[in-house]
């Protein structure tokens, strides 16, 4: 028996939303999404892509402006919403209010802006990151930014709530955990067969590594080593490729896993599951 991996995908001629299209998980996903025959509206905050795509839409998502602007621009029925955009705490980049916007707060405010556009069996799909594993200890203080009303209302907690947020990277990869846990049931999602899942990568070699190696200590080179250190050397792995991420993050997505919401899919060897079973036994 032939399978037609396009109609298994079931992705062929649908209009799909993909943010961080311009580089890493993000671009080899959107790569995939055009290869699997959709119909691709990417969203690139620098440089545009170097293949086409239905629709390319420049757009900065760490603000709501940008994020309007990007609504503005999608279509008007979404099959697939993949939310693929986000930012390190780079020294001279980027502070801990900018990550927690960028990385969890517009997430949640493009979904939810979004929502009545996405076709009924839809799917939303994140991508985490294995640093959101302690979400349990933090479910109170996601749920406190989940059930802000605004924008403005977000950027005042997170600015209340320095002890809480850190450096703003592991928090706002806890929110989206908690986010897509939560929801996964509410009428709007369940009513109409919408899907709501999350990747959650482990260490992955993108155009963000630099900028995270430098979050560590501020020198990229021992940043590097500490953070192998903790994830890598202790079982004698190796950095994952974007697409390793990016085409995992097509497949929740797509009508291949129709019949799973709520989930975090750690792709990250293991590591995570270990650190479970660590502090569960220790």
């Amino acid at each position: 028996m032939t399978m037609d991996i396009k109609g298994l995908f079931g992705l062929e001629k649908k209009n799909v939303v993909i943010t961080g299209a311009g580089s890493g998980m993000g671009y080899a996903a959107t790569r995939l999404l055009r290869n699997l025959g959709a119909d691709v509206y990417a969203v690139v905050r620098r440089k545009p892509l170097d293949f086409s795509v239905t629709k390319e839409i420049r757009a900065d998502l760490g603000n709501e402006e940008g994020c309007e602007h990007m609504i503005r621009e999608c279509p008007e029925t979404i099959d697939a919403l993949f939310l693929c955009h986000g930012i390190a705490n780079a020294p001279g980049k980027a502070n801990a209010l900018q990550v927690q916007l960028t990385n969890f707060y517009s997430f949640l405010y493009l979904t939810e802006k979004l929502l009545s556009r996405i076709a009924d069996n839809g799917s939303v799909t994140f991508i985490s990151s294995d640093g959101g594993k302690d979400w349990r200890r933090s479910v109170k203080e996601c749920r406190e930014i989940i059930s802000c009303k605004s924008w403005s209302e977000a950027a005042a907690w997170y600015q209340s709530h320095p002890d809480c947020t850190g450096d703003g990277y592991v928090f706002a990869k806890k929110c989206q955990n908690v986010y897509v846990m939560d929801r996964c049931h509410e009428p709007e999602f369940i009513n109409r067969k919408i899907r709501l899942n999350a990747i959650a990568p482990g260490m992955t070699k993108t155009g963000l590594t630099e900028d995270f190696n430098r979050s560590v200590t501020g020198d990229p080179a021992q940043g590097q080593a500490i953070l192998e250190k903790h994830s890598l050397d202790f079982w004698n792995g190796r950095w994952a490729s974007p697409e390793e991420m990016g085409y995992p993050l097509v497949t929740v997505g797509s009508r291949i896993f129709s019949y799973m919401s709520g989930q975090i899919l750690y792709i990250d060897y293991g590591t995570a599951s270990l650190w479970e079973m660590n502090e569960l036994t220790s």
